[in-house]
């Protein structure tokens, strides 16, 4: 889920569970390596690779303020108190319970929270930042260890193009020249046609729409104009997208989809990245293919292939279909289920078209 629950409905909100595919050890070291709330009430974490993050936010009772916290694997050696200031009342670090670490963030009274706009962004597989509140007055910065220190991972099992840009901020986006591209974006499937059924229900058409529109989103935001096949569930056939995009004389087309095994096989997992032909495309898919695995560690990576996907091969201008996950995988399917990580591979691919685009201007 990308923000809080309704606080009349739940007393303890969660805000996000970022699921790690290893098993930490229940007497391992804290996973939480470095934290800081910035002057800005930005607080922004270190923690090992691919951290499971559980976080929360309670209201005020008679013996605590309001109090956002989070709990990490991992025991922490020395619990102790961190004085605040401004909003802050103070800043404790603590043991829950064995084998967890807690950071909790208690506030002032009067202080006011807009929880429900609270979205905890992964920045990479070791640093997560997450917006708490805009101060009034000054606010004095409060922290612990470097968060922009590297961590090396000699995991063999890290999808290597991951590991050597562990510190890649998709919230980077490259410049290109404004109003001067128009792209389209083809969400696959819709309406009678819902494309691929995965683990609990989940359905292609649904989860490449939301990551097609957040795309659009990041595009325009950088002058790109960008029209989308469609922006609803409706009934489209392949014909219509491909002149759809050769009407428009656009600069690309970027189809976007999402796998399934034969037999739904759960351990079947990867992304992939289709072209038809020439150089142009073939970048393309390159760029986006890069970024997509960057956001998914752990996922196979399925490689750049020609394909004959008629929406590929019908278009007059460099095209690519790419695969975001396997709905019937273990792995991808519990990422592609939550918004957090939808909105991960949005930027990811928004930043692979962008990174084309300011090669061939």
């Amino acid at each position: 889920m990308s923000r809080f629950l309704n606080s009349k409905l739940f007393r303890y909100l969660s805000v996000f569970l970022f699921l790690n595919f290893t098993t930490p050890q229940i007497k391992s070291s804290s996973d939480l390596a470095a934290w800081v709330l910035k002057e800005n009430g930005v607080l922004e974490l270190r923690t090992k690779s691919n951290t499971n993050l559980k976080a929360y936010f309670q209201k005020a009772n008679q013996k605590y303020g309001d109090r956002f916290w989070i709990d990490f694997p991992g025991e922490l050696i020395s619990p102790r108190t961190i004085k605040g200031n401004g909003p802050v009342k103070e800043i404790r670090l603590g043991k829950p319970n064995s084998g967890r670490t807690r950071l909790v963030i208690e506030f002032k009274d009067g202080t006011f929270l807009n929880a429900l706009t609270w979205k905890m962004i992964g920045l990479d597989q070791n640093r997560w930042r997450i917006k708490l509140f805009t101060p009034k007055d000054s606010f004095k910065k409060i922290g612990e260890g470097s968060v922009d220190k590297k961590i090396i991972n000699n995991n063999s099992n890290q999808n290597s193009s991951y590991v050597d840009n562990s510190f890649y901020d998709y919230m980077q986006l490259p410049n290109v020249t404004r109003n001067k591209f128009s792209v389209v974006i083809d969400p696959g499937h819709g309406g009678l046609d819902p494309g691929a059924i995965g683990i609990g229900g989940i359905r292609e058409t649904d989860v490449v729409l939301e990551v097609s529109k957040k795309v659009k989103e990041l595009l325009s935001e950088k002058g790109v104009k960008v029209s989308l096949t469609r922006e609803n569930e409706v009934n489209l056939d392949l014909r219509p997208r491909v002149s759809f995009a050769n009407n428009l004389n656009a600069d690309i087309f970027v189809s976007i989809h999402a796998n399934a095994s034969r037999g739904k096989r759960k351990d079947i997992n990867g992304l992939e990245t289709f072209y038809f032909k020439g150089w142009r495309g073939r970048l393309l898919a390159k760029r986006i293919q890069k970024h997509i695995l960057i956001v998914s560690p752990g996922s196979p990576d399925r490689g750049v292939k020609q394909g004959k996907f008629y929406v590929i091969k019908n278009t007059d201008m460099p095209a690519v279909l790419v695969e975001i996950g396997f709905l019937t995988g273990r792995l991808d399917s519990r990422r592609l289920e939550k918004n957090t990580h939808r909105e991960r591979i949005a930027y990811a691919i928004a930043k692979g078209i962008l990174e084309y685009l300011s090669k061939i201007e």
